[in-house]
């Protein structure tokens, strides 16, 4: 009798437990109370650096700062960031996703280059866009591969790129931005290998042999530019262009409607290009329209 009483009062606690943190987990009037906002991020393309900074770790500090809040970075990776927000464990399969379990949720916002993908709007509610981006051929220089002429029609040279593929080996992230199987490489012709390390590695990995190209978006493929000058090159577009945004539980919408306000503040006071200028000087040369 006396097992079974330690064991039930046991079995409370936990209840008792992860009824709080699902509250902790929820919107922005419970995270003003615990004081705290929990910002998951993974080290990439300048987005966060791992060196305590980058155009995301440094937009979400004065997001804090704003809310008169603490700042938490929470490391994580591109298996797991979703999981880590909301709580529920998923697989992914191409455009398609599927809920499998249950998990511990970490964090609170997502900022980190994370590309507005339609299985993710799924999971997630999105701010405002936060970024311009696109996915592009990276292959290494003198390769087989040609940089296309850019005609104005970003559907025409998309298809001149998927039209040198047949037979050519490229690296691929599943569950990502940089999936294939979201741009139908495969169908004229590309030969995909998955690629298990981190995204940071795969200009070097092409240079290196492990691929003839890559796919990556494009505040990677700058940073990498300016890293490896004169080993890899542009073959051209994938996609057409896409944004990038932070993302939030779908049961947080007054964190989320906050942060576009931050946002809008930010950009009218000239802070957001400050931040932009600072980590990819080169990205407003590519996308005037979006920095107007």
């Amino acid at each position: 009798m006396y097992l079974r009483k330690i064991t039930k009062l046991i079995l409370l606690f936990f209840v008792i437990f992860f009824i709080a943190c699902s509250i902790y987990a929820s919107d922005l009037p419970e995270i003003k109370k615990k004081g705290v906002i929990r910002h998951l991020g993974i080290p990439y393309a300048n987005f966060v650096t791992g060196a305590g900074d980058g155009f995301s770790v440094d937009l979400v500090k004065l997001f804090a700062k704003y809310l008169g809040l603490h700042y938490q970075f929470v490391k994580t990776d591109w298996k797991h960031v979703i999981s880590d927000l909301i709580g529920k464990k998923i697989e992914v399969k191409g455009n398609e996703v599927k809920i499998i379990g249950k998990c511990q949720i970490k964090g609170d916002i997502i900022a980190t280059g994370f590309t507005v993908i339609g299985w993710r709007e799924k999971l997630v509610s999105y701010s405002d866009p936060l970024f311009p981006t696109q996915i592009w051929l990276v292959s290494r220089v003198k390769s087989r591969l040609t940089p296309i002429k850019p005609t104005g029609d970003i559907s025409k040279d998309i298809l001149a790129v998927l039209q040198q593929l047949k037979g050519v080996t490229v690296l691929n992230v599943r569950g990502t931005c940089l999936d294939a199987s979201l741009y139908g490489i495969e169908k004229y012709g590309a030969k995909v290998i998955d690629f298990h390390k981190n995204l940071n590695q795969l200009a070097p990995a092409v240079i290196n042999g492990k691929a003839e190209a890559t796919l990556l978006d494009v505040p990677d493929a700058l940073v990498a530019l300016e890293k490896f000058s004169g080993h890899i090159e542009i073959i051209g577009p994938i996609s057409k262009q896409q944004v990038m945004a932070a993302a939030f539980r779908k049961t947080s919408p007054q964190l989320r409607e906050e942060f576009n306000r931050f946002l809008q503040k930010i950009k009218k006071d000239g802070t957001y290009l400050k931040l932009v200028k600072k980590y990819y000087p080169y990205v407003m040369d590519y996308y005037p329209e979006f920095f107007k």
